[in-house]
């Protein structure tokens, strides 16, 4: 059968042309609304800024306060030296400021100048050290032969303690054991 004697469809039965891929798109979603959300913000969330000026002011503080070797009359006689590093228990320190501990040794800096003190704290400290002592007793005295009766040693004392790692604590000892002119420091065990 040739085509000219082909029956032909109908003219409703003929399909359309086809659409172009947009026209086809927005047909399909044609009345689509989109949703709209008001409640919940989607996108992630901010970081918290960074006060990196005020951290490294602090830091600068922190710095030159471990450097700076307290001056005379920074402290008066009567006044309690205590320290304690982080980690150190309340107890201890009570037991500590007691004399609870047993003293494996002594220091006394009495007489000694500055620099003469500062390097008899420093030799007995690594003795300390090497014999794995835990507890002595350290005489930095009151100041009461010094010039205006103001401690001299004292502050400095406890300024080159408190820089010294192997120094866990240090507490002014009882009256019965010099009292606030000397001082029991507690030692870090060696593991």
């Amino acid at each position: 059968m040739s085509d000219r004697n082909r029956p032909r469809p109908p003219a409703s039965a003929v399909s359309p042309a086809p659409l172009d891929d947009e026209a086809a798109f927005r047909a399909a979603f044609a009345g689509v609304r989109p949703l709209r959300n008001d409640t919940i913000d989607l996108r992630p969330p901010a970081p918290p800024p960074v006060p990196t000026q005020s951290r490294r002011d602090q830091r600068s503080v922190l710095d030159e306060m471990m450097l700076l070797d307290p001056g005379e009359g920074e402290m008066e006689t009567g006044d309690e030296l205590i320290f304690k590093r982080e980690g150190v228990q309340n107890s201890v320190m009570r037991k500590l400021r007691r004399g609870q501990f047993s003293i494996q040794g002594h220091l006394d800096l009495h007489g000694l100048t500055t620099p003469e003190a500062k390097r008899a704290l420093a030799g007995f400290l690594v003795d300390c050290v090497q014999r794995e002592w835990r507890c002595v007793r350290i005489v930095h005295g009151k100041g009461l032969r010094s010039p205006g009766q103001v401690p001299v040693l004292k502050p400095k004392v406890s300024h080159w303690l408190a820089q010294r790692e192997e120094v866990m604590a240090f507490i002014s000892t009882p009256a019965t054991d010099g009292g606030t002119g000397a001082i029991y420091v507690l030692l870090k065990a060696r593991r």
